[in-house]
């Protein structure tokens, strides 16, 4: 992924609700925490297949409590429901970029189709 932008800036805003990343460039990306959860590149949301991607419910208010650079291509959040392996690699920032209206969309219409809400109830 030599054409991955490098990140020159990593910041938490509104008390660990968001996270945002400046890349080379310029660009840059930030997202809700509650996105990052749910999107987590980990096995244990993602599965090790499309086939056992889990929704995961409940997250509206969760935060990110820490963040850990794995090498010099990844960061690994903790989030304060103590989810903590996922690794972000920047590779998959630009691709959370890029496709967030689907992914969010898709992620809103398998709660419904579930009867899960995103809130914690």
């Amino acid at each position: 992924m030599t054409d991955t932008p490098w990140p020159t800036q990593i910041h938490l805003k509104d008390k660990g609700k968001q996270l945002s990343v400046t890349f080379e460039g310029g660009l840059e990306i930030a997202f809700t925490a509650e996105f990052l959860r749910v999107m987590s590149p980990s096995a244990e949301v993602q599965g090790h297949n499309p086939d056992q991607r889990k929704v995961i419910a409940g997250k509206k208010d969760v935060t990110i409590i820490g963040v850990d650079p794995v090498g010099n291509y990844a960061i690994k959040p903790t989030f304060d429901d103590l989810h903590d392996t996922g690794i972000f690699t920047w590779a998959y920032f630009q691709e959370l970029h890029e496709r967030y209206d689907f992914l969010w969309k898709r992620y809103l219409k398998e709660l419904e189709e579930r009867g899960l809400r995103r809130d914690k109830s």
